[in-house]
């Protein structure tokens, strides 16, 4: 049986509805209801979060699997996951936390301060919140993020974007990084593919930046999906006209998942397709995720090509920018947080 455990943060009442305010859905939750996501709930009037302090997944990972490459390289992250989405991706990696019933799912009660416990126990730089949209259980993590900026840990959200104005006030004082995912540059995508649109994300990518949160942005190139050239020069478009070139970019593979299994992985020559238009229209920090071999995930110098910070997988196997921001050859500023 659920446990209404924690009235929610951001919502009005409309008459006899609630509505929520966390996401760009906005829902207009009638008594006895849930909103999309599932994790909020009226009830007599009043909007209750039901998966306050909720974990379904638990990590010590690479910080460089959020992926966020330069935000500490090398240092580990505890990685804490909830229940639930406002999308529905039907290429989530995900879906059985994301999109599955909350009755049904084995969840473990972590509380914010045994969430930093847990994190310095391992000795971890920083605190996710990952593997499932962190703004389902927003209430859960600004508790959560203000303990860690007292305790000294750093603070990351892997998220896709979607939430309101408002979240972002709420959590943005107490986050120190990012990684959005950009899931497409098209309404037909992300209505298509993950029942949302894209308009929010991109005001979001420019708020988050603007506040100088740290930020990576991550596409997944899904065959016939998102990977068009036209696709591709529109993201880069955006990222050096509207955000910066100096913000870094990971052109992911796809493989076949969830809803779209009859879909073909990306082929690795179209990766680096899209990493040649990035680096052509001067973006200085470009990556080639989820290919095993290559050099795709190494970071070099923009300005003489330098290998800077070397990568295999998730480890890092040489890195010349340690307690330094300059390329050691030629002397560039690098734009990193080490």
């Amino acid at each position: 049986m659920l446990k209404l455990k924690k009235e929610a943060i951001l919502y009005e009442k409309i008459g006899k509805l609630l509505n929520c305010k966390v996401c760009e859905r906005k829902c207009l939750i009638s008594n006895g209801k849930r909103g999309f996501c599932d994790m909020r709930k009226n009830v007599d009037g009043k909007l209750w979060t039901l998966n306050y302090a909720a974990a379904s997944s638990v990590a010590v990972d690479p910080i460089e699997k959020k992926p966020l490459f330069h935000f500490y390289p090398g240092s580990t992250v505890l990685s804490l996951g909830s229940v639930g989405c406002n999308f529905h991706c039907k290429h989530c990696q995900n879906w059985n936390i994301s999109q599955g019933e909350f009755e049904n799912i084995s969840l473990r009660e972590i509380l914010p301060e045994d969430a930093i416990k847990l994190a310095k126990e391992y000795k971890c730089k920083s605190i996710a919140w990952t593997y499932n949209e962190p703004t389902m259980w927003l209430e859960y993590t600004i508790d959560s993020a203000k303990l860690a900026k007292k305790d000294g840990l750093k603070t990351v959200y892997v998220t896709n974007g979607y939430m309101t104005e408002e979240s972002l006030e709420s959590i943005g004082p107490y986050l120190d990084a990012a990684n959005i995912d950009l899931k497409g540059m098209s309404n037909k995508f992300y209505k298509e593919l993950c029942d949302a649109r894209l308009q929010p994300v991109l005001d979001n990518i420019k708020r988050i930046y603007d506040k100088k949160i740290h930020i990576e942005i991550t596409n997944l190139m899904i065959p016939g999906y998102n990977d068009s050239e036209e696709n591709i020069k529109a993201l880069v478009n955006f990222m050096v006209d509207e955000i910066g070139v100096e913000v870094p970019l990971h052109f992911t593979r796809f493989f076949p998942y969830y809803k779209l299994k009859n879909v073909s992985p990306t082929a690795v020559a179209d990766l680096e397709k899209a990493h040649k238009i990035a680096t052509d229209a001067g973006m200085k920090y470009v990556y080639i995720g989820n290919v095993p071999s290559g050099t795709g995930e190494n970071t070099y110098c923009y300005s003489c090509g330098d290998l800077l910070v070397g990568r295999d997988g998730y480890q890092i196997m040489a890195d010349s920018l340690k307690n330094n921001k300059k390329c050691p050859k030629c002397g560039t500023g690098i734009d990193i947080i080490n």
